[in-house]
């Protein structure tokens, strides 16, 4: 895990190994579903393949992050949105696909052992299930989506 951004901006961390893929209702937009390297935390998420195109056995590294500065502030420029033109690196520059979102929606998994968690990317949604301990850093809040093989 890396620990480029400090404090607690980083929330979510993980490697996938994407395991289906299905374009059947949009063009432009693919439900991929991964499994972690550690086989404890499955997802399921829409993304954009015309921006980040992606087939099954794919590996991307997918990281939640509550601030995209390299320290892990939070400035005003990221309050006026996240696009604003920057003089200084952000953790964005170190990925292929980033998206801003919500999280919005906690569940127990079928097991009683996890957790999922929901999160819309202005209609692109994502559902990660894993154990508590590694999804407790979640909250219902604003998260940045940060994706690259």
């Amino acid at each position: 895990m890396s620990n480029l951004a400090a404090g607690d901006a980083q929330l979510f961390e993980d490697t996938f190994t994407v395991t289906a893929y299905d374009q059947s209702k949009y063009d432009r937009v693919a439900r991929i579903s991964g499994t972690s390297t550690d086989n404890l935390t499955t997802m399921q998420l829409d993304i954009n393949i015309e921006l980040f195109p992606l087939r099954v056995g794919s590996n991307i590294e997918v990281v939640l992050a509550t601030s995209l500065s390299l320290d892990g502030t939070k400035d005003e420029e990221e309050e006026k949105g996240w696009r604003h033109v920057r003089n200084e690196s952000t953790l964005a520059d170190m990925y292929d696909y980033v998206c801003h979102g919500k999280i919005y929606k906690f569940e127990d998994g079928v097991d009683g052992q996890t957790i999922r968690a929901y999160i819309s990317f202005g209609g692109l949604l994502m559902m990660l299930e894993g154990p508590y301990k590694k999804l407790t850093p979640l909250r219902v809040d604003n998260t940045y989506l940060l994706i690259k093989k």
